[in-house]
């Protein structure tokens, strides 16, 4: 009975609106310098994909997506200048309740001492870009496709803060394959593997990896790119199907648009924040459950389930 008692409360849980919680959506696209005809337009449409997946998939705002590129007639133009012009706005701007997604398409370098993100003149270095985000208030998530990326979530891991990078290595220095998929990924509803109707930074972080496995497979070729995540701060990462915490955060960030509350009621706004709060703690345990006995697992589900229960009880008799 312990064990079915909380799956017989989640069935009952899937049947409730989920929680909301207000706050503006920005992503940050830059498509650096592309170094040829070729990358030229392989990277033209890379960001094009992007910017419509975020736009009409994610229905991000039209005036919240920026757009950076090495043409001075398409976007912003990519120069080291203009991005940090953008991410000094972006400092006044932003609230603790917004996110933020960056994306980096292009080409990466890493010289020994420093990694780089190629821009047009310039580049910005890890280091520099780590200096741009710091600071920024509100759920920032940084993904960089590149080659030699890893020194990026080395740089700019901090507890709170999602870190994507295509590679888990300084030395993979070929042209990657992740952008492709990670574009594919965000345009493509089923990404939402937990099919809750959300797509979460994890969920296309997951698909986008698993494309990359299979390109390598299918072609029977060494995978030159392995990508990782980090969002509890410790400077290490991990793959998609490997065991780790890194994922809690990024399960909880949602990139579209939140659902809204079921009622303009202040007492259930209230209890709408609370639930959050305790959906935020199951998804949190979710991810420690591998280093958890299955009898403390099991008893701490239950705990956070029952007081989601006992809230959504309360919710329905005041609707």
């Amino acid at each position: 009975m312990r064990i079915a008692w909380p799956v017989c409360l989640l069935a009952a849980l899937l049947c409730i609106a989920p929680s909301a919680s207000a706050g503006e959506r920005y992503a940050i696209v830059v498509s650096g310098a592309s170094g040829g005809d070729k990358y030229a337009a392989q990277q033209q449409a890379w960001r094009s994909d992007l910017a419509t997946a975020l736009k009409t998939t994610l229905a991000f705002p039209e005036a919240n997506v920026l757009v950076f590129s090495e043409a001075p007639t398409d976007s912003l133009k990519a120069t080291a200048e203009n991005v940090r012009r953008v991410f000094s706005d972006l400092r006044r701007r932003l609230t603790p309740e917004d996110t933020l997604l960056v994306v980096l398409l292009g080409h990466g370098t890493f010289d020994g001492a420093d990694a780089k993100f190629n821009l047009v003149g310039p580049d910005l270095t890890a280091v520099e870009w780590k200096g741009l985000i710091d600071g920024l208030p509100g759920r920032i998530a940084l993904v960089n496709t590149t080659a030699s990326s890893f020194p990026f979530l080395e740089e700019l891991s901090q507890k709170g803060r999602v870190v994507i990078t295509a590679t888990d290595s300084a030395a993979q220095r070929f042209a990657t394959v992740f952008p492709e998929y990670f574009d594919k990924a965000m345009a493509d509803l089923s990404s939402d593997f937990d099919k809750n109707g959300r797509m979460s930074m994890w969920e296309v972080f997951t698909a986008a990896s698993a494309g990359v496995k299979q390109y390598y497979e299918q072609r029977g070729q060494l995978s030159t790119e392995r990508p990782l995540i980090d969002d509890d701060g410790d400077r290490v990462g991990r793959e998609a199907q490997a065991p780790g915490m890194d994922g809690t955060l990024a399960r909880a960030l949602h990139l579209d648009a939140d659902p809204g509350s079921i009622s303009a009621d202040v007492a259930i706004a209230a209890l709408e924040r609370q639930r959050a709060v305790l959906e935020m703690q199951l998804d949190d345990l979710k991810g420690r459950r591998s280093s958890m006995t299955d009898a403390d697992y099991q008893a701490e589900l239950e705990r956070i389930l029952v007081q989601i229960a006992r809230i959504a009880q309360q919710i329905r008799q005041r609707s």
